[in-house]
Protein backbone atom coordinates (compact mmCIF):
# COMPACT_ATOMS: atom_id res chain seq x y z
CA UNK A 1 0.00 0.00 0.00
CA UNK A 2 2.83 2.42 0.84
CA UNK A 3 4.38 1.80 -2.57
CA UNK A 4 1.04 2.54 -4.25
CA UNK A 5 0.73 5.81 -2.31
CA UNK A 6 4.28 6.80 -3.24
CA UNK A 7 3.75 6.01 -6.92
CA UNK A 8 0.44 7.92 -6.85
CA UNK A 9 2.24 11.00 -5.47
CA UNK A 10 5.00 10.61 -8.10
CA UNK A 11 2.31 10.41 -10.78
CA UNK A 12 0.64 13.59 -9.49
CA UNK A 13 3.99 15.44 -9.45
CA UNK A 14 4.80 14.33 -13.00
CA UNK A 15 1.35 15.34 -14.24
CA UNK A 16 1.57 18.76 -12.58
CA UNK A 17 5.11 19.43 -13.80
CA UNK A 18 4.26 18.22 -17.30
CA UNK A 19 1.11 20.35 -17.45
CA UNK A 20 3.12 23.39 -16.36
CA UNK A 21 5.73 22.85 -19.09
CA UNK A 22 3.07 22.24 -21.73
CA UNK A 23 1.13 25.34 -20.69
CA UNK A 24 4.28 27.49 -20.87
CA UNK A 25 4.88 26.35 -24.43
CA UNK A 26 1.25 26.73 -25.44
CA UNK A 27 1.03 30.25 -23.97
CA UNK A 28 4.19 31.27 -25.81
CA UNK A 29 2.57 30.22 -29.09
CA UNK A 30 -0.71 31.94 -28.21
CA UNK A 31 0.98 35.20 -27.35
CA UNK A 32 2.88 35.15 -30.60
CA UNK A 33 -0.60 35.26 -32.18
CA UNK A 34 -1.47 38.22 -29.90
CA UNK A 35 -4.81 37.09 -28.49
CA UNK A 36 -6.42 38.30 -25.24
CA UNK A 37 -5.95 36.85 -21.76
CA UNK A 38 -9.58 35.71 -21.64
CA UNK A 39 -9.24 33.83 -24.93
CA UNK A 40 -5.92 32.32 -23.82
CA UNK A 41 -7.58 31.24 -20.57
CA UNK A 42 -10.62 29.76 -22.30
CA UNK A 43 -8.60 27.84 -24.89
CA UNK A 44 -4.81 27.33 -24.72
CA UNK A 45 -4.34 27.44 -20.94
CA UNK A 46 -7.61 25.56 -20.35
CA UNK A 47 -6.42 22.83 -22.73
CA UNK A 48 -3.00 22.61 -21.09
CA UNK A 49 -4.37 22.44 -17.55
CA UNK A 50 -7.04 19.91 -18.65
CA UNK A 51 -4.45 17.47 -20.00
CA UNK A 52 -4.11 15.72 -16.59
CA UNK A 53 -7.85 15.01 -16.60
CA UNK A 54 -7.58 13.75 -20.16
CA UNK A 55 -4.70 11.37 -19.45
CA UNK A 56 -6.28 10.00 -16.25
CA UNK A 57 -9.69 9.53 -17.88
CA UNK A 58 -8.17 8.06 -21.04
CA UNK A 59 -6.16 5.42 -19.17
CA UNK A 60 -9.16 4.69 -16.92
CA UNK A 61 -11.29 3.94 -20.00
CA UNK A 62 -8.60 1.69 -21.45
CA UNK A 63 -8.64 -0.27 -18.17
CA UNK A 64 -12.47 -0.54 -18.22
CA UNK A 65 -12.84 1.87 -15.26
CA UNK A 66 -15.51 4.13 -16.78
CA UNK A 67 -16.86 5.21 -13.36
CA UNK A 68 -13.39 6.40 -12.36
CA UNK A 69 -13.05 8.23 -15.67
CA UNK A 70 -16.41 10.03 -15.48
CA UNK A 71 -16.03 10.54 -11.72
CA UNK A 72 -12.71 12.25 -12.37
CA UNK A 73 -14.33 14.68 -14.83
CA UNK A 74 -17.40 15.37 -12.68
CA UNK A 75 -15.24 15.88 -9.59
CA UNK A 76 -12.74 18.05 -11.46
CA UNK A 77 -15.47 20.33 -12.82
CA UNK A 78 -17.02 20.73 -9.38
CA UNK A 79 -13.54 21.47 -7.98
CA UNK A 80 -12.84 23.98 -10.77
CA UNK A 81 -16.09 25.87 -10.25
CA UNK A 82 -16.24 25.94 -6.47
CA UNK A 83 -12.62 25.75 -5.26
CA UNK A 84 -10.58 27.36 -8.03
CA UNK A 85 -12.95 30.26 -8.73
CA UNK A 86 -13.68 30.59 -5.01
CA UNK A 87 -10.01 30.70 -4.01
CA UNK A 88 -9.21 33.17 -6.80
CA UNK A 89 -12.05 35.46 -5.70
CA UNK A 90 -10.78 35.28 -2.12
CA UNK A 91 -7.43 36.61 -3.32
CA UNK A 92 -8.78 39.54 -5.33
CA UNK A 93 -12.03 41.00 -6.63
CA UNK A 94 -12.67 39.56 -10.09
CA UNK A 95 -14.70 41.72 -12.48
CA UNK A 96 -16.94 39.57 -14.68
CA UNK A 97 -17.27 40.50 -18.34
CA UNK A 98 -20.72 40.51 -19.92
CA UNK A 99 -19.66 37.84 -22.43
CA UNK A 100 -18.86 35.45 -19.59
CA UNK A 101 -22.38 35.84 -18.19
CA UNK A 102 -24.12 35.67 -21.57
CA UNK A 103 -22.02 33.03 -23.33
CA UNK A 104 -19.17 31.29 -21.50
CA UNK A 105 -20.78 30.30 -18.18
CA UNK A 106 -24.03 29.22 -19.96
CA UNK A 107 -21.91 27.14 -22.37
CA UNK A 108 -20.31 25.45 -19.35
CA UNK A 109 -23.83 24.78 -17.99
CA UNK A 110 -24.90 23.35 -21.34
CA UNK A 111 -21.87 21.04 -21.43
CA UNK A 112 -22.74 19.75 -17.94
CA UNK A 113 -26.35 19.16 -19.01
CA UNK A 114 -25.20 17.25 -22.11
CA UNK A 115 -23.03 14.96 -20.01
CA UNK A 116 -25.85 14.44 -17.51
CA UNK A 117 -28.37 13.40 -20.15
CA UNK A 118 -26.07 11.08 -22.10
CA UNK A 119 -24.58 9.41 -19.01
CA UNK A 120 -27.34 9.38 -16.40
CA UNK A 121 -30.41 8.59 -18.47
CA UNK A 122 -28.76 6.15 -20.87
CA UNK A 123 -26.38 4.63 -18.34
CA UNK A 124 -23.59 4.71 -20.89
CA UNK A 125 -21.86 7.07 -23.31
CA UNK A 126 -21.80 5.66 -26.84
CA UNK A 127 -19.46 6.53 -29.70
CA UNK A 128 -22.16 8.55 -31.47
CA UNK A 129 -22.67 10.62 -28.32
CA UNK A 130 -18.91 11.07 -28.07
CA UNK A 131 -18.88 12.43 -31.63
CA UNK A 132 -21.67 14.84 -30.60
CA UNK A 133 -19.56 16.08 -27.69
CA UNK A 134 -16.57 16.62 -29.99
CA UNK A 135 -18.74 18.64 -32.39
CA UNK A 136 -19.91 20.71 -29.42
CA UNK A 137 -16.26 21.25 -28.50
CA UNK A 138 -15.37 22.34 -32.04
CA UNK A 139 -18.27 24.81 -32.05
CA UNK A 140 -17.04 26.23 -28.73
CA UNK A 141 -13.51 26.69 -30.11
CA UNK A 142 -14.79 28.27 -33.33
CA UNK A 143 -16.96 30.73 -31.42
CA UNK A 144 -14.17 31.66 -28.99
CA UNK A 145 -11.63 32.38 -31.73
CA UNK A 146 -14.26 34.20 -33.81
CA UNK A 147 -14.88 36.43 -30.82
CA UNK A 148 -11.12 36.96 -30.45
CA UNK A 149 -10.83 38.12 -34.08
CA UNK A 150 -13.86 40.37 -33.68
CA UNK A 151 -12.44 42.05 -30.59
CA UNK A 152 -8.77 42.55 -31.41
CA UNK A 153 -6.69 42.80 -28.21
CA UNK A 154 -4.37 45.63 -27.32
CA UNK A 155 -0.64 45.34 -27.54
CA UNK A 156 -0.41 45.08 -23.76
CA UNK A 157 -1.35 41.41 -24.02
CA UNK A 158 1.94 40.60 -25.71
CA UNK A 159 4.76 39.53 -23.43
CA UNK A 160 8.49 39.60 -23.84
CA UNK A 161 8.72 35.98 -22.73
CA UNK A 162 6.45 34.79 -25.52
CA UNK A 163 8.26 36.90 -28.12
CA UNK A 164 11.75 35.85 -27.02
CA UNK A 165 11.11 32.12 -26.61
CA UNK A 166 12.55 30.21 -29.54
CA UNK A 167 10.52 27.75 -31.58
CA UNK A 168 12.89 24.95 -30.50
CA UNK A 169 12.33 25.72 -26.81
CA UNK A 170 8.57 25.80 -27.35
CA UNK A 171 8.68 22.37 -29.05
CA UNK A 172 10.84 20.94 -26.24
CA UNK A 173 8.38 22.22 -23.62
CA UNK A 174 5.43 20.71 -25.49
CA UNK A 175 7.08 17.31 -26.05
CA UNK A 176 8.54 16.96 -22.54
CA UNK A 177 5.29 18.18 -20.99
CA UNK A 178 3.20 15.66 -22.92
CA UNK A 179 5.61 12.84 -22.04
CA UNK A 180 5.33 13.58 -18.31
CA UNK A 181 1.55 13.84 -18.62
CA UNK A 182 1.29 10.44 -20.30
CA UNK A 183 3.54 8.58 -17.86
CA UNK A 184 2.26 10.42 -14.78
CA UNK A 185 -1.37 9.86 -15.78
CA UNK A 186 -0.78 6.14 -16.15
CA UNK A 187 0.88 5.98 -12.72
CA UNK A 188 -2.04 7.82 -11.14
CA UNK A 189 -4.71 5.56 -12.62
CA UNK A 190 -2.90 2.28 -11.92
CA UNK A 191 -2.18 3.07 -8.28
CA UNK A 192 -5.47 4.84 -7.57
CA UNK A 193 -7.33 1.74 -8.76
CA UNK A 194 -5.21 -0.52 -6.53
CA UNK A 195 -5.73 1.76 -3.52
CA UNK A 196 -9.48 1.77 -4.15
CA UNK A 197 -9.47 -2.03 -4.06
CA UNK A 198 -7.33 -2.21 -0.91
CA UNK A 199 -9.34 0.42 0.94
CA UNK A 200 -12.65 -1.08 -0.13
CA UNK A 201 -14.00 2.16 -1.63
CA UNK A 202 -15.61 2.62 -5.03
CA UNK A 203 -13.92 3.94 -8.14
CA UNK A 204 -16.47 6.78 -8.03
CA UNK A 205 -15.13 8.06 -4.69
CA UNK A 206 -11.51 7.83 -5.86
CA UNK A 207 -12.37 9.65 -9.08
CA UNK A 208 -14.44 12.35 -7.36
CA UNK A 209 -11.87 13.10 -4.66
CA UNK A 210 -8.22 12.05 -5.03
CA UNK A 211 -8.02 12.06 -8.83
CA UNK A 212 -10.29 15.10 -9.23
CA UNK A 213 -8.27 17.22 -6.81
CA UNK A 214 -4.94 15.91 -8.11
CA UNK A 215 -5.70 16.55 -11.77
CA UNK A 216 -7.22 19.98 -10.98
CA UNK A 217 -4.07 21.25 -9.28
CA UNK A 218 -2.75 22.80 -12.54
CA UNK A 219 -5.96 24.82 -12.91
CA UNK A 220 -5.77 25.85 -9.24
CA UNK A 221 -2.13 26.93 -9.48
CA UNK A 222 -2.68 28.76 -12.79
CA UNK A 223 -5.82 30.62 -11.71
CA UNK A 224 -4.49 31.62 -8.28
CA UNK A 225 -1.20 32.85 -9.76
CA UNK A 226 -3.15 34.78 -12.41
CA UNK A 227 -5.39 36.30 -9.72
CA UNK A 228 -2.36 37.25 -7.66
CA UNK A 229 -0.84 39.03 -10.67
CA UNK A 230 -4.12 40.80 -11.46
CA UNK A 231 -4.88 38.76 -14.60
CA UNK A 232 -8.53 38.25 -13.67
CA UNK A 233 -9.55 37.30 -17.21
CA UNK A 234 -7.04 34.45 -17.26
CA UNK A 235 -8.00 33.27 -13.75
CA UNK A 236 -11.72 32.97 -14.48
CA UNK A 237 -11.40 31.97 -18.14
CA UNK A 238 -9.08 29.08 -17.24
CA UNK A 239 -11.57 27.51 -14.83
CA UNK A 240 -14.59 27.90 -17.12
CA UNK A 241 -12.71 26.83 -20.24
CA UNK A 242 -11.35 23.75 -18.45
CA UNK A 243 -14.89 22.68 -17.55
CA UNK A 244 -15.92 22.75 -21.21
CA UNK A 245 -12.71 20.96 -22.28
CA UNK A 246 -13.15 18.26 -19.62
CA UNK A 247 -16.65 17.33 -20.74
CA UNK A 248 -16.72 18.03 -24.48
CA UNK A 249 -13.15 17.04 -25.39
CA UNK A 250 -12.05 14.54 -22.73
CA UNK A 251 -15.30 12.55 -22.43
CA UNK A 252 -15.87 12.90 -26.18
CA UNK A 253 -12.49 11.39 -27.10
CA UNK A 254 -12.64 8.70 -24.40
CA UNK A 255 -16.11 7.51 -25.41
CA UNK A 256 -15.08 7.36 -29.08
CA UNK A 257 -12.09 5.20 -28.19
CA UNK A 258 -14.27 2.92 -26.02
CA UNK A 259 -17.96 3.34 -25.12
CA UNK A 260 -18.30 4.05 -21.41
CA UNK A 261 -20.81 2.28 -19.14
CA UNK A 262 -21.55 4.64 -16.23
CA UNK A 263 -23.32 3.16 -13.22
CA UNK A 264 -21.81 4.51 -9.99
CA UNK A 265 -22.17 8.31 -10.32
CA UNK A 266 -24.96 9.28 -7.92
CA UNK A 267 -27.82 11.75 -8.30
CA UNK A 268 -26.11 13.97 -5.70
CA UNK A 269 -22.97 14.14 -7.88
CA UNK A 270 -24.94 15.14 -10.97
CA UNK A 271 -26.99 17.66 -8.99
CA UNK A 272 -23.84 19.26 -7.58
CA UNK A 273 -22.26 19.45 -11.04
CA UNK A 274 -25.29 21.31 -12.41
CA UNK A 275 -25.98 23.40 -9.31
CA UNK A 276 -22.42 24.73 -8.95
CA UNK A 277 -22.64 26.27 -12.45
CA UNK A 278 -25.94 27.96 -11.56
CA UNK A 279 -24.48 29.19 -8.26
CA UNK A 280 -21.44 30.65 -10.02
CA UNK A 281 -23.65 32.43 -12.57
CA UNK A 282 -25.89 33.92 -9.88
CA UNK A 283 -22.95 35.17 -7.81
CA UNK A 284 -21.17 36.56 -10.88
CA UNK A 285 -24.34 38.24 -12.14
CA UNK A 286 -24.74 40.23 -8.90
CA UNK A 287 -22.85 43.48 -9.62
CA UNK A 288 -20.87 41.68 -12.35
CA UNK A 289 -18.03 40.75 -10.01
CA UNK A 290 -16.77 38.00 -7.72
CA UNK A 291 -15.68 39.29 -4.32
CA UNK A 292 -14.13 37.59 -1.29
CA UNK A 293 -17.46 36.77 0.36
CA UNK A 294 -18.72 35.19 -2.86
CA UNK A 295 -15.52 33.15 -3.03
CA UNK A 296 -16.16 32.01 0.54
CA UNK A 297 -19.67 30.87 -0.45
CA UNK A 298 -18.23 28.77 -3.31
CA UNK A 299 -15.61 27.20 -1.03
CA UNK A 300 -18.21 26.45 1.65
CA UNK A 301 -20.39 24.73 -0.96
CA UNK A 302 -17.48 22.46 -1.95
CA UNK A 303 -16.71 21.57 1.67
CA UNK A 304 -20.37 20.65 2.20
CA UNK A 305 -20.32 18.43 -0.91
CA UNK A 306 -17.07 16.76 0.16
CA UNK A 307 -18.41 16.02 3.64
CA UNK A 308 -21.56 14.55 2.09
CA UNK A 309 -19.85 12.11 -0.28
CA UNK A 310 -17.28 10.99 2.30
CA UNK A 311 -19.63 10.62 5.28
Amino acid sequence: MMINCLLLVIGIVLVLWGADRFTDGACAIARRWNVSEMVIGLTIVAFGTSLPEFMVSFFSVLKNSADMSVGNIVGSNIFNTLVIVGASAMMMKIPVERTLLVYDIPISMLAALCLYFVAYYDGDIRRAEGVGLILFFCAFLYYTFWRARKNAPDAEHETAKGDQMSVLKILVLLVVGCGCLVYGGQLMVDNAAELATEWGVSERIIGLTILAAGTSLPELATSMMAARKGSDGLALGNAIGSNVFNIAFVIGICSIVRPMAVSDISVADWFTLLACNVLLWLLAFARHSLTSWKGAVLLAAYIAYLVYILI
